[in-house]
């Protein structure tokens, strides 16, 4: 009998995608055969960017990774874990607040598909502070981002959000 592919899903709004995203993509495609990003909208999350751009953001940002791919999905995450045959769930803590409600969402998951494992990672020690909220805080105030998100995504961001110059 064939091995069973490690499928992994690592889902969000992602808006933008960050370099700390990209970080725990990256490395998640070393432990599974298969990532695939899984975009979302969030209905207690008012967007920057429409999911159709999210997609196309994080398509640039993966490129080079070739068992990696991203799709849109909504409804609930381990459904859709379950439809594309994964068994992992990739998660992302930076703080001790991520901690308390990561644990929640696990559990509760874990709860509606017992097959469908949580995996939490670290993002690396240089972007652990880095979220897309605060990388769109800083363009609106005219800061550089540069060293937060993909270079196609500071361009967008930029474009939308940077105050008009003085």
């Amino acid at each position: 009998m064939p091995p069973k592919i490690k499928i992994a899903i690592y889902p969000g709004t992602f808006d933008p995608i960050t370099n700390g995203h990209a970080d725990l993509i990256q490395r998640s495609s070393h432990m599974f055969d298969r990532v695939i990003v899984a975009v979302t909208e969030n209905p207690a999350k008012k967007v920057t960017f429409p999911i159709e751009e999210r997609l196309a953001m994080i398509r640039e940002t993966i490129a080079e990774w070739p068992t990696v791919s991203v799709e849109a999905f909504d409804g609930l995450t381990v459904e859709f874990a379950r439809s594309v045959g994964a068994r992992y769930i990739v998660r992302g803590l930076r703080a001790v607040g991520d901690f308390d409600y990561e644990l929640q969402m696990g559990m509760m998951n874990r709860q509606l598909a017992p097959e469908v494992e949580t995996v939490f990672l670290v993002p690396a020690a240089e972007y652990i502070f880095v979220s897309s909220t605060l990388v769109k805080d800083v363009i609106r105030l005219g800061g550089s981002v540069s060293n937060f998100v993909p270079p196609p995504v500071e361009k967008r961001l930029l474009e939308r959000l940077a105050p008009p110059e003085k």
